[in-house]
C-alpha cells in the first residue's frame, strides 16, 4: 500500500506539473515573462539601430519618425525567442502603410529578405501576409492615433496582441532567429511615428543588476580602484587595479553584453578561466586556461597592424572576427559568445564573426569547458551594459 502511496502521489505532482506548462503555454500567464527586459530605443538617438538602404529615419519630440524613402531600419542585435512592445502612430490620413519585422536577414533590398512582417498598412494592421492564419482586423485605432503591438515569439510560433486585445497566435515561422526592423515605404506609405520599443530576451537572466557588483569579485586588489557602477553601467577607469571574476562557474552557454570603450580602448572578457584567470595555453604540459574574446577600438593608431585575432571579437590566440564591424568610438557595441563544449561563436553587432572549434584550432582543444567569466582591466576605459545569460544554442559548425 506505501509503494502504491507513492506512485499516485508522483502521478498527481507530473499532473499537477503538466497543467502548469500548459497554462503557460497557452498564454495565460504571458503578462509575466521570464527573461532579461531592455529598452531598444533611448528616446534621442538611433544607438543600437542601422538604417539600411535608400531611406531616412531620425528622431523628433521622442519618437522615430520614419521620414523618408524606401529601405528599412534594423536593429544592430539579432533575437530569438522574444516579448516586443511597440507604439506606433501613422501620419498620413489614409493609405497608410509600413511594416514591422521580425527574425529579419541583414541582407535585402528595399527591405530584408527572408524576414516575416507584421502589417501597419491600413486595414491589415497586424497580419503576416505569409503565415496562414496570423489575421485579424478592427482592433486598431485611426490613423494619427497611437497603436501598440505586443509581439510574443518562441519557436516558430508568433502571437500578437494589438491594444491590449488577442489579434492571434500561429506558428509556421521559418528563421531561428534574426534582427527586429522597420519597413520604410514613405513615398507610398507615408510617414510614422514610433515609441516606446521594448523587448524580453525570454531564457536569460542578468549577470550584472545595474546597481552594484553583486555576482562578482576582484582579483588581485580592492574593486573601487578602477570598478564602479554609474548611472546603471559597469565602469572600468582604467587605473590600475583588479579585474572582475564571476561568482559562478558556466560550462555551456550563450552570454550578451554591450560594451562602449574611450579612444585607443582596450578589453576583453575571459570566458571559462580557473580562479587566478588565466586564459592562455599553448601545451598540454601548462597549467589550465580558458581563453579571451578581445575587446578593443579597431581603428586606434597603436592598433593598425594587428594580427587578425587580436581585433574586437576575436577569439584571442585562436580566431580572428571576420568580418571587423566594429561601431565609432563613442557608441555602443553588441558582443554575443556561444559555447557548447569546445565549440565557440562569436556575435559582433549581430554579425557572427567567428565560429571555431577544436578541429579547426588546436589551441581551442587545450582550454578548459567550464570555468569563470572575468571582465579585464587594460589601463583604458570601457563601460559596460546588459549582461545577461542564457542556454546555449546550436550553431552550425560551418
Amino acid at each position: 500500500m506505501r509503494n502504491l502511496t507513492r506512485s499516485f502521489g508522483r502521478g498527481i505532482i507530473v499532473a499537477v506539473a503538466g497543467l502548469v506548462q500548459a497554462l503557460f503555454a497557452g498564454g495565460l500567464f504571458a503578462e509575466e515573462p521570464v527573461g532579461f527586459s531592455k529598452s531598444l530605443f533611448d528616446g534621442v538617438s538611433l544607438q543600437g539601430w542601422s538604417v539600411e538602404n535608400d531611406c531616412e529615419v531620425d528622431v523628433i519630440d521622442g519618437c522615430i519618425r520614419l521620414k523618408s524613402g524606401d529601405g528599412w531600419l534594423r536593429s544592430h542585435q539579432a533575437y530569438r525567442d522574444f516579448e516586443l512592445h511597440v507604439e506606433w502612430k501613422a501620419l498620413k490620413p489614409q493609405g497608410y502603410d509600413a511594416g514591422l519585422y521580425i527574425r529579419a536577414a541583414q541582407e535585402g533590398k528595399p527591405g530584408p529578405k527572408p524576414a516575416h512582417q507584421i502589417n501597419m498598412l491600413q486595414g491589415k494592421e497586424g497580419n503576416i501576409g505569409d503565415l496562414p492564419g496570423a489575421q485579424s482586423t478592427g482592433l486598431a485605432k485611426p490613423a494619427g492615433e497611437w497603436n501598440a503591438f505586443d509581439v510574443r515569439v518562441i519557436g516558430d510560433t508568433v502571437s500578437l496582441k494589438i491594444n491590449g486585445q488577442p489579434a492571434y497566435s500561429v506558428s509556421g515561422l521559418k528563421q531561428p532567429d534574426g534582427h527586429i526592423g522597420f519597413q520604410v515605404e514613405v513615398p507610398v506609405g507615408g510617414q510614422f511615428l514610433l515609441k516606446n520599443i521594448r523587448i524580453t530576451e525570454l531564457g536569460y537572466k542578468p549577470l550584472f543588476n545595474g546597481r552594484d557588483l553583486t555576482g562578482w569579485q576582484p582579483v588581485g586588489g580592492a574593486a573601487d580602484e578602477c570598478w564602479s557602477v554609474v548611472e546603471g553601467l559597469l565602469v572600468c577607469s582604467g587605473k590600475k587595479g583588479p579585474w572582475l571574476r564571476s561568482d559562478a562557474e558556466f560550462d555551456d552557454f550563450n552570454i550578451r553584453l554591450e560594451y562602449r570603450l574611450s579612444t585607443g580602448g582596450n578589453s576583453g572578457l575571459y570566458v571559462r578561466v580557473p580562479a587566478d584567470g588565466n586564459h592562455h595555453r599553448d601545451n598540454d604540459t601548462l597549467p589550465p586556461a580558458g581563453f579571451e574574446v578581445q575587446i578593443l577600438d579597431d581603428s586606434g593608431p597603436a592598433h593598425l597592424k594587428l594580427k587578425d585575432y587580436q581585433y574586437s571579437a576575436s577569439v584571442y590566440d585562436i580566431a580572428g572576427a571576420n568580418p571587423r564591424v566594429s561601431r565609432p568610438v563613442g557608441e555602443w557595441n553588441s558582443l554575443e559568445i556561444n559555447c557548447r563544449g569546445q565549440h565557440v561563436t562569436t556575435w559582433h553587432n549581430g554579425h557572427r564573426v567567428t565560429n571555431v572549434t577544436a578541429a579547426d584550432s588546436p589551441l581551442l582543444g587545450l582550454r578548459s569547458t567550464k570555468g569563470f567569466f572575468g571582465l579585464q582591466n587594460h589601463s583604458t576605459i570601457v563601460k559596460l551594459r546588459d549582461i545577461r545569460i542564457g542556454s546555449a544554442v546550436e550553431v552550425p559548425v560551418k
